[in-house]
């Protein structure tokens, strides 16, 4: 079931941020207009994904600098370990996530 997460608006390109919605933490990103939603957890250690730094399609956990691609939740530089994705859409201003 997709829920309404945010405003096209509240997340300028290259910026990220964590949402807390139907009980479940996600990092939501605008990747160059084009919104990603993650799990927010880092399966290293746990560290925030939402705190990370976006790297084109990719964010990079901001404590040990595990590179995952936010379209397919692979680890880029650990091959093996992935994370959730969930799918985004837009409708009209909102975001929507299917949580």
């Amino acid at each position: 079931m997709f829920v309404r997460v945010a405003s096209v608006t509240e997340l300028k390109p290259g910026e990220g941020k964590t949402i807390l919605s139907n009980g479940k933490e996600i990092a939501l990103f605008n990747a160059g207009g084009n919104f990603f939603a993650i799990q927010n957890e880092c399966p290293h250690r746990g560290d925030p994904l939402g705190e990370g730094i976006l790297s084109d399609t990719s964010v990079i956990c901001p404590l040990h600098a595990w590179m995952f691609d936010l379209k397919t939740g692979g680890c880029i530089n650990n091959p093996g370990k992935t994370i959730k994705t969930f799918p985004v859409k837009i409708e009209g201003s909102d975001v929507m996530v299917d949580l």
